[in-house]
C-alpha cells in the first residue's frame, strides 16, 4: 500500500490536502467533485443480449460452417445452405437463453443501493452520498459503518476496522492517529490509514480523505483485474479441436485432389468431392451438442445453488488439479468464536455453529453437566460482563448477527451459549466504569456492581494479565500464583496457541473502588484463557475430504499470520506435517522459477497480498495446471481472474469479487465446489462421448467417398444426403447421446483429465475401429447396385449410414459397459431419438417432398433387412473391443 499518508503529521497531510480540520467549504468540495469525480468504482460492463448472441459465433468450428455455408450458397446449393444457417441461429440462440438467463440472476444479485458518508462542510457534519466524497474532506466513521474512502485518521477513539475483505486478516485492525515510521509499518497493525469498503466494528475516528474512486487501494486492485485476460480451458480445447480438424481437411483434400486428377477427373468435379468431403468432415452438430451439454451443466448447477456465468466454465472445474481457497469467509465463517476455555486446569471445548447461541461444553471428550463444573459458569458470566458486543436474529436470512468488536462479541456468544442472558446480567450487575483497550498495556477493564460491591473484570493479552495477578482462581479457594502455577499456565498457553487459537486472559477483583486506571491496576486474581477462533464452515472438512479423493490438490491462500494458517489448514485437512507453509516474505525473494518449484509440496501460503496471489496463481498456470481459485474479497479478485476459473461467495462477497469471478456460489456453501467438480467432470464425459459419435459418422463419411473415389464410383453420397445425415441423423443422437445419465465414479482420484484436443488415444482407437466397418459396409451394399446399374444405389448407401449411425450411438454410450447389459431406459432419450430418426428415414423414403430432396425412392422390405444385418456389425465389433478392454483393463 501507498505509505506516503502514514509518515506524515496531521498537519502536513491536511497542508498538502489544503484542508482543515473545519473541512472543506461546500464551493471547494464543488470544485474538487468536477476534478475527480464520482468516488466509486467502474461497475463491470453488463453485455447486452444482442452482444450475448453475437458472442456464441466465436468459435473456430463456427467459422468452418459459416465457410461451409458459403461454398454451398456458392454452389446454388440454397437449400443445404439455410439447413446450415438455420442450426447455427439455433445454436446461438440456446447459447444466449442460458447465458442471459445467468446474466439477469447476476443482476439480481448486485446491491446497488447506496451508503451516505458524514462529512465535515464549513464546520459542520453534514450527510452526503458517499459517491459525492472528494479528497480533502473531513470524514466522522462511527462504529458499524462502511469507510467510504482512504483517509488518514486524524482522532480516534479505541478504533477498530475490519479489512478481511481488502487484507485476507480476519482479526479487526487497531488503528492509531500517530505518525508511523517505514520500519513500523513492516512490524505494526496499527496503522494511521483506514481504507475504502472496510468496516468499522467498534470505536470512532476522524479521518481527512487521502483518496477516492479508482485512487484508492480498492481502486487500484479493480484496476489490475482489467489487464489480466486467462482462457478457459474449454474454450482452448475447442480451438485446437478445430486447429486439427482444419489440417485434417487442407491434407486431405489436397491428397484427393492430386489423386483424382492422376487418375484423369476433371479439377471441377474435384473441386466438387473436395466441398462434399469438407461439409462431411466438418461434424456440424457439435457447437449446437457442446452448447446443449454445457447448458444442461449450468441448469443442475443452479439448482445446486451455483451461479454459472459464462457457459464454458461448468465443464472448467472439473478440469481443475489445484483448487487454491481463501480462508475467511471462504473456509471460516468469517465469526470469531470461543471454541476452548482454560480453567481451574482444565480445558473446554465449546461446541456451535457461529455465532448462533447454542452448543455444549465438552471435556475430555463427553459432554458435561454445566453445574458440575462452576468454574466454567463463572467464566460464561465473566465474559458475559465485560462484552459490549450486541448479538442479533436477522429473520429474513435466518442467520445470526453481531455488531460490536468481533473479540467481544466471541464472549458474549459463549457467555449465551452456557445460559446467561446479557439484558439480565445488565439488569442484574449494572456497569459502572470502564476503562478502553490501551494498545501498551494491551487490557481493557470493567467494574460492575456485583451484591453489592465493585467487581472489576480485566481481560487482554495473557502475558500482560497474567503480570498484574498474584492469585489464580479455583473452585476450593483461590491459590496462590507461585512459579509453579506459572509454569502451568504458560504450558496451558502454549498448548492453545500451537492449536492456532487466538488467545485472551481475563483476571478480576471482586472488591474494587468505583474506578482505575491503566498506571494504578489492583493486584487481581487470574481466572482462565478463552481460545478463539474463526470457525470452520461445517461442511468444509467433508468438502476437502471428497476433493482429495478426486485426486486434485487444495491449497490455502491467505492474509492471516503463519501459525493461525497452518492450524486452520491442518484442522480442514488441507496442510499435514511434513508440507511446505511459504509466507509473503519467502514469496518476495523468489524468482518466478523458484516459486514454481516450491509449489509441489506447499499446502499453505500466508502473510500474502493481493500481488502475492496473482504471482501464486500464475506460477500454478505456468505448470500447466489448471487452477480454479476461489475467494470473497476485494484481495481476492486479480487472483480469481488470472485463475482457470474465479469462484466467488454470493452472500458474503464483495461486488468486486463476483464481477471478477466465473461461479458464484449463492448459498456460500463450500461443498458446492464438490458438486461443481463432479458436474464438470460428467460435462467432459459427455462431450467426449458426443465428440465420439459424431467423428465417426464424419469419418466414415470420409472414407466412404475416398474408397468410392479410388474404387472408381462416383460419388457415393449426394451434398443433400451429407446434409441429412449430418444435421438430422447425427445431430438427433447425438443430442439424445448429451443427455446421458451421470456415470458412477466421477471423482476418483484416477479420472483422467483432457487432453489438448480431448480426443485421446482410446477415442482414436474406437473412432476407426467403428468408421471402418461403417465405410466398409455402405461401399460393399454401393458396389453392389451400382454393378448391377440399379438407380437406387444412392439410396442404399443414404440408408446403410444412416442405420449404422443408429446402432453407433447405442455403442457410445460408454466406452467399457456392453450395451446389452446397461439400463436401456436409463436414457428415454436416446429411445425417444431414435425412434425419432427411424421415422424420418422410412419418410425420406416413402415421402414424394424428401423424395426429390434427397433424390431417394422407396426400398424393400428385403432391402431393409440386408441393410440392418449388415450395419450390425458395428455393435459385434465394439462389443468384441469392450470385452478385451474390460479383461485389459483389470
Amino acid at each position: 500500500m501507498n505509505n506516503q499518508w502514514h509518515t506524515k503529521s496531521i498537519a502536513e497531510v491536511l497542508t498538502a490536502l489544503s484542508s482543515s480540520e473545519r473541512g472543506l467549504t461546500k464551493e471547494e468540495a464543488g470544485r474538487r467533485f468536477k476534478k475527480y469525480g464520482l468516488n466509486k468504482l467502474p461497475e463491470g460492463k453488463i453485455d447486452s443480449f444482442p452482444v450475448i448472441f453475437l458472442r456464441q459465433f466465436q468459435s473456430p468450428l463456427i467459422y468452418i460452417l459459416l465457410v461451409a455455408a458459403v461454398i454451398v450458397f456458392a454452389m446454388g446449393k440454397i437449400v443445404d445452405g439455410f439447413v446450415i444457417l438455420i442450426v447455427l441461429v439455433f445454436n446461438a440462440i440456446v447459447g444466449t437463453i442460458q447465458e442471459g438467463r445467468a446474466r439477469n440472476i447476476f443482476l439480481a444479485l448486485k446491491k446497488f443501493s447506496e451508503t451516505s458518508a458524514t462529512v465535515m462542510r464549513d464546520g459542520k457534519e453534514i450527510l452526503v452520498r458517499d459517491v459525492e466524497v472528494v479528497p480533502g474532506d473531513i470524514i466522522v466513521l462511527q462504529e458499524g459503518e462502511k469507510v467510504p474512502a482512504d483517509a488518514r485518521i486524524i482522532f480516534t477513539n479505541i478504533l477498530k476496522v475490519d479489512e478481511a475483505s481488502l487484507t485476507g486478516e480476519s482479526e479487526p485492525i487497531s488503528k492509531t492517529n500517530v505518525i508511523l515510521t517505514t520500519e513500523q509499518l513492516l512490524v505494526t497493525d496499527q496503522k494511521n490509514m483506514v481504507f475504502k469498503g472496510t468496516h468499522i466494528v467498534s470505536g470512532n475516528c476522524l479521518a481527512v480523505v487521502v483518496a477516492t474512486g479508482l485512487a484508492t487501494e480498492i481502486g487500484k486492485i479493480a484496476q489490475k483485474i482489467t489487464a489480466i485476460d486467462t482462457e478457459i480451458p474449454l474454450k482452448a480445447n475447442i480451438r485446437y479441436l478445430s486447429r486439427l480438424i482444419i489440417l485434417t481437411i487442407l491434407i486431405i483434400n489436397s491428397f484427393l485432389v492430386i489423386l483424382g486428377v492422376f487418375f484423369g477427373k476433371s479439377i471441377e468435379e474435384m473441386f466438387m468431392i473436395a466441398v462434399a468431403l469438407s461439409v462431411s468432415m466438418v461434424p456440424e452438430g457439435l457447437p449446437i451438442v457442446v452448447t446443449l451439454v454445457l447448458a444442461t451443466g449450468m441448469w443442475r448447477m443452479s439448482k445446486r445453488h451455483v451461479l454459472v456465468k459464462r457457459l464454458q466454465a461448468v465443464e472448467t472445474l472439473g478440469q481443475a488439479k489445484i483448487i487454491a481457497v481463501d480462508k475467511t469467509g471462504t473456509l471460516t465463517r468469517n465469526e470469531m468464536i470461543i471454541q476452548r476455555v482454560y480453567v481451574d486446569a482444565n480445558v473446554f471445548e465449546i461446541t456451535g455453529s457461529g455465532y448462533e447461541p447454542k452448543g455444549k461444553a465438552i471435556l475430555n471428550g463427553n459432554t458435561i453437566d454445566l453445574l458440575n463444573y462452576p468454574g466454567l459458569l463463572f467464566s460464561a458470566k465473566v465474559a458475559g460482563l465485560c462484552a459490549n458486543a450486541r448479538l442479533l436474529f436477522v429473520k429474513e436470512t435466518n442467520t445470526w448477527k453481531i455488531t460490536g468488536d468481533p473479540t467481544e462479541a466471541a464472549m458474549l456468544v459463549f457467555s449465551e451459549k452456557i445460559g446467561f442472558k446479557h439484558n439480565i446480567l445488565e439488569q442484574e450487575m449494572p456497569k459502572i466504569f470502564e476503562l478502553p483497550f490501551d494498545y501498551q498495556k494491551k487490557y481493557r477493564a470493567t467494574i460492575r456492581v456485583v451484591d453489592g460491591k465493585n467487581f472489576l473484570i480485566v481481560a487482554g493479552a495473557p502475558e500482560k494479565v497474567i503480570e498484574l495477578c498474584k492469585k489464580v482462581w479455583s473452585k476450593d479457594g483461590n491459590e496462590l500464583l507461585n512459579e509453579e502455577k506459572r509454569k502451568e499456565l504458560e504450558s496451558a498457553f502454549f498448548n492453545l496457541a500451537r492449536e492456532g487459537f487466538r488467545i485472551v486472559a481475563y483476571a478480576i477483583n471482586s472488591n474494587v473502588d468505583r474506578s482505575v486506571n491503566h498506571n494504578e491496576m489492583p493486584l487481581l486474581t487470574f481466572v482462565g484463557f478463552f481460545g478463539m477462533k474463526d470457525a470452520l464452515r461445517p461442511e468444509v472438512k467433508k468438502a476437502v475430504e471428497r476433493v482429495k479423493s478426486a485426486g486434485m490438490r487444495m491449497v490455502m491462500i491467505t492474509g492471516d499470520h503463519r501459525l493461525t494458517a497452518e492450524a486452520i489448514a491442518k484442522e480442514a485437512g488441507i496442510y499435514h506435517e511434513g508440507e511446505t507453509v511459504l509466507t509473503g516474505e519467502e514469496i518476495d525473494k523468489m524468482l518466478d522459477e523458484e516459486l514454481a518449484e516450491k509449489l509441489s509440496q506447499t499446502t499453505v501460503f500466508s502473510r500474502v497480498t493481493p500481488d502475492h496471489k496473482l504471482r501464486i496463481i500464475q506460477a500454478y498456470r505456468k505448470r500447466g495446471e489448471v487452477v480454479a481459485m476461489t475467494g470473497d474479497g476485494v484481495n481476492d479478485a486479480p487472483s480469481l481472474v488470472a485463475a482457470d476459473l474465479g469462484v466467488a461467495m454470493g452472500k458474503i462477497g464483495t461486488e468486486v469479487a463476483k464481477e471478477a469471478s466465473d461461479l458464484v456460489l449463492l448459498d456460500d456453501n463450500f461443498a458446492s465446489i464438490v458438486s461443481a467438480v463432479e458436474e464438470g467432470r460428467n460435462i467432459y464425459k459427455t462431450i467426449k462421448k458426443v465428440i465420439l459419435f459424431l467423428f465417426t459418422t464424419s469419418i466414415s463419411q470420409v472414407l466412404s467417398i475416398t474408397g468410392g473415389l479410388i474404387l472408381g464410383f462416383p460419388l457415393i453420397f449426394l451434398p443433400s444426403q451429407i446434409i441429412w445425415l449430418n444435421f438430422v441423423t447425427a445431430a438427433l443422437l447425438d443430442i439424445a447421446i448429451a443427455m446421458e445419465p451421470k456415470e458412477k465414479g466421477l471423482l476418483r482420484g484416477n479420472f483422467e483429465r483432457p487432453k489438448k484436443w480431448i480426443i485421446d488415444g482410446l477415442m482414436v482407437q474406437r473412432i476407426f475401429l467403428m468408421a471402418v466397418p461403417m465405410a466398409i459396409g455402405t461401399l460393399y451394399l454401393f458396389q453392389r447396385y451400382f454393378e448391377i446399374g440399379s438407380d437406387k444405389v444412392w439410396v442404399i448407401s443414404l440408408t446403410t449410414l444412416a442405420v449404422f449411425q443408429w446402432f453407433n450411438a447405442w455403442n457410445c454410450r460408454s466406452e467399457d459397459q456392453s450395451i446389452f447389459r446397461m439400463n436401456p431406459l436409463s436414457n428415454k432419450f436416446l429411445i425417444g431419438a431414435t425412434a425419432i430418426v427411424v421415422f424420418l428415414q422410412v419418410a425420406a423414403l416413402y415421402t414424394p417432398f424428401l423424395q426429390q430432396v434427397l433424390r431417394t425412392q422407396p426400398i424393400t422390405l428385403l432391402e431393409w433387412l440386408m441393410i440392418i444385418l449388415v450395419a450390425f456389425s458395428i455393435v459385434i465389433i465394439e462389443e468384441i473391443r469392450k470385452l478385451l478392454y474390460r479383461r485389459f483393463k483389470r
